[in-house]
């Protein structure tokens, strides 16, 4: 398979997304280690967990989905990692306000990922542009 099925990668914006809200709603930070631990899973092995929980739910094979860039889709995991990461970290060492600040970017990049604009996929197209730039002159 050369790409990521789209369904693949609606699910884990979606996956991200409820785990935010649901922290909002709980007041659980310790929701988000799911996400967090399942992308730095999915960054180590090159398998998001949450891909194999969607496989099952296909209506056809994952070849016939249109297919997203992997290259593109790890940049976005860093992303998500990260922020999740920062997250649990403010709300754990006790900067709350920090970790809400980091909670609330990695939901609101999946939101908008999800109504179909990719933060990720607009930052690293405006460094692969400056990389560019930079080696042209």
């Amino acid at each position: 398979m050369k790409g990521i099925p789209v369904p693949f990668v609606r699910a884990n914006q979606w996956f991200i997304l409820l785990s935010v809200l649901l922290t909002l709603v709980l007041g659980l930070p310790e929701i988000l280690l799911i996400p967090l631990l399942a992308g730095l899973y999915s960054l180590a092995f090159k398998q998001n967990p949450v891909f194999g929980l969607v496989r099952p739910f296909l209506k056809k094979p994952p070849s016939d989905y249109e297919q997203e860039d992997p290259e593109q889709q790890r940049f976005n995991q860093w992303i998500a990692v990260i922020c999740l990461g920062l997250s649990y970290l403010g709300f754990a060492t006790g900067y709350g306000v920090a970790g809400y600040i980091f909670m609330i970017m990695v939901g609101a990049a999946s939101l908008l990922a999800i109504l179909g604009f990719c933060i990720g996929c607009f930052i690293r197209y405006q460094y692969i542009q400056w990389k560019h730039r930079r080696q042209s002159g």
